[in-house]
């Protein structure tokens, strides 16, 4: 064999051995956020069940519709949000940090993890919100059924045609939001991170 076939053969095998390393890491990341997310949907989903439900049992028909509202709005409001990190621009951000304005650093790890963020927004918080939306909107149609005369199936497709309506038409209407006004959504929340982070010991470096 000679020099250039052993060099391009050496060269072949470390690409290889580089390019393993590279996936088995890829695989190892992405097992770990797929295990926390799991974790994370678990135990946000048994605290706004437990809530709604605690609150549902103590609630009149109106408080009912209350509740109901504040879970739609809340997966609209995070949809907005992971919407608003994968929109958003980082550039302006960095002279903020270097200034030690506070929430710039927060805002530019969230758009340096946007994928992960929009992964929590959307599919963890929005998803759930989702799901006790339509539990909350059965409890409000027996409640409904008690107090007037109309069939509860036709009380049910009204109840859950105005959960989608209303959730579908405010996420579309929070995407144009998101994507106009991404950096100062992201901002916000960054402020809002570094005032958690502050409040447990650690704030902007």
């Amino acid at each position: 064999m000679s020099n250039d076939e052993h060099s391009s053969d050496t060269f072949e095998n470390k690409r290889e051995k580089k390019t393993r390393k590279n996936f088995s890491f890829i695989r190892k990341t992405n097992l770990r956020w797929v295990i926390s997310m799991l974790i994370c949907a678990f135990v946000i989903s048994m605290i706004f069940t437990y809530a709604s439900t605690s609150l549902l049992t103590k609630a009149d028909i109106i408080a009912a519709f209350l509740i109901l509202a504040f879970f739609i709005l809340l997966g609209i409001v995070f949809d907005i949000i992971g919407i608003a990190s994968a929109s958003a621009n980082e550039t302006p951000f960095h002279s903020m940090a270097a200034r030690k304005i506070h929430g710039a650093s927060h805002a530019v790890w969230i758009i340096r993890n946007a994928d992960k963020v929009t992964s929590f927004c959307n599919d963890v918080v929005g998803d759930i919100s989702g799901i006790i939306s339509g539990a909350t909107g059965a409890a409000i149609v027996a409640q409904l059924a008690g107090l007037i005369s109309v069939g509860s199936i036709w009380t049910q497709l009204v109840i859950t045609a105005l959960i989608a309506a209303v959730t579908i038409g405010g996420k579309a209407f929070g995407k144009g939001i998101a994507i106009s006004y991404s950096n100062d959504i992201v901002f916000a929340v960054g402020k809002i991170l570094y005032a958690f982070s502050k409040a447990f010991g650690k704030g902007d470096k």
